[in-house]
């Protein structure tokens, strides 16, 4: 099978993580731009070369289609561009007119633009470092309170012009996405998703996912991994998942930047991977949840730590550990470390939201499962980065150090139990694709 895809950007997540993922199976070819020409945290995505890279490629049977990628430059550019709604317009039709010719079938996504809680502004347009909270209250409030075109009194708190630029900016967007619902209606998507992800109960973002919803869209929480969930989805082979919480008490609770329950999450990924759920599966799927709430590591927000036993089945399985966002429980970990059997392991995951995890960790699992020649050494590579990273990076090393560095020897002792687990050698380096600490890339060198 040949499938293009368009990443959101050139982090290891949505690259690498991709590439990867497709080498489990040696029938599938994978072509995806030059790493190159994406988009990072500071440069939007050269839309330009990607387009001619299109226009070169062979025929293929899917496109998988990021389509903020193509749009504003990536997933950060569509906050930040200040592209005109027509310019984005004719950019889209280019690619359009080329996906078209070729006749593969395009499965697509959009995202609806976040609203952040904090005055960070390394993901968000400048001022954001000074009216990111008080932004978002207003949308929370205006949307909450229902008062549309009454505003909220927060709004006396931002500059006219900043606020006049935020409200504009959104417009935008939820035009552009009412113009790829059209398109879906004429035929031009085989399957478009709209993804919403740090979500709160009320916000415009989420007034826009229900307006979408109510023109026929298909909107679901998260975003990053939602190109691999399209992935999931491409491969039109059937499989069956039994999803089982370890907290069952707890499967209502939502999960940090979520807006849905964690049972929901669960549910919501393995329907857009085109999964069954069933209680006689083909795998299980273990979910190490949460009892009260989410814990997450790097903020500093404790949870209750898996504290019991575990006997992982005899039968195939895999494993969410979304106990943390953005990061392993170390307690489940080293219960399930010295438990793994490769013949019936079919993945782990526990990188960034609950979402997040779920969707690429399914993507493994379906490929692995249904995979024409099985490639187990890129099986174990994916797993050897999902445990260096998930579980050895962000929820031990990150908290031993305070800016991008050598960590070589603090891995060393990690390498060393995941060397023995999955019966491999590891030659890694570590680098800092985007210079900060959030997210690190395990660069395999046994090659």
């Amino acid at each position: 099978m040949k499938i293009c895809f368009i990443p959101i950007d050139n982090r290891p997540v949505c690259y690498n993580l991709a590439v990867d993922i497709a080498a489990i199976d040696k029938d599938i070819e994978l072509f995806i731009p030059p790493r190159e020409f994406l988009g990072s945290l500071t440069k939007y995505a050269d839309v330009d070369k990607i387009y001619e890279w299109f226009k070169e490629l062979p025929q293929v049977d899917k496109v998988i289609l990021s389509l903020d990628t193509i749009a504003y430059g990536g997933l950060i550019p569509s906050r930040r561009a200040n592209y005109s709604e027509k310019e984005i317009k004719e950019r889209v039709l280019k690619f359009r007119s080329e996906w078209v010719k070729r006749k593969a079938k395009v499965l697509a996504f959009s995202s609806i633009m976040r609203i952040s809680n904090n005055n960070y502004n390394e993901e968000e347009k400048e001022y954001w470092k000074d009216y990111g909270t008080r932004i978002f209250e207003y949308s929370y409030n205006t949307h909450k309170c229902s008062l549309g075109n009454l505003g909220s009194p927060i709004q006396n708190l931002i500059p006219k012009s900043i606020l006049n630029d935020y409200l504009m900016t959104r417009q935008r967007n939820f035009n552009i996405n009412k113009m790829y619902l059209e398109w879906q209606k004429l035929g031009y998507f085989d399957e478009l998703i709209f993804s919403k992800d740090d979500c709160a109960e009320y916000g415009f973002n989420v007034k826009e996912a229900k307006e979408l919803e109510k023109l026929g869209g298909k909107v679901i929480t998260g975003a990053d991994e939602i190109p691999i969930s399209l992935l999931s989805r491409s491969i039109e082979k059937k499989l069956s998942v039994n999803p089982i919480f370890i907290e069952d008490d707890s499967k209502d609770l939502i999960s940090n930047y979520e807006d849905v329950s964690i049972e929901k999450s669960v549910l919501n990924q393995l329907n857009l991977a085109g999964i069954e759920v069933k209680k006689d599966a083909d795998i299980t799927l273990i979910v190490n949840n949460f009892k009260d709430h989410q814990g997450e590591i790097i903020m500093k927000r404790p949870t209750e730590l898996f504290s019991g036993d575990i006997k992982l089945p005899d039968s195939p399985y895999m494993i969410a550990d979304v106990r943390n966002a953005n990061g392993a429980d170390n307690n489940f970990v080293e219960k399930i470390l010295p438990q793994i059997n490769l013949d019936n392991f079919y993945g782990y995951s526990a990188w960034n939201t609950s979402a997040n995890s779920l969707g690429t960790l399914i993507c493994v699992a379906k490929i692995k499962f249904n995979a024409k020649e099985y490639d187990d050494k890129a099986f174990k590579k994916v797993q050897m980065i999902r445990f260096l990273d998930d579980w050895a990076y962000q929820a031990n090393v990150r908290q031993m150090i305070d800016k991008p560095q050598d960590i070589k020897n603090y891995m060393k002792l990690f390498e060393e139990k995941i060397s023995k687990v999955l019966d491999i050698e590891i030659k890694n380096n570590y680098t800092y694709p985007w210079d900060r600490l959030f997210e690190v890339e395990v660069v395999d060198e046994s090659v």
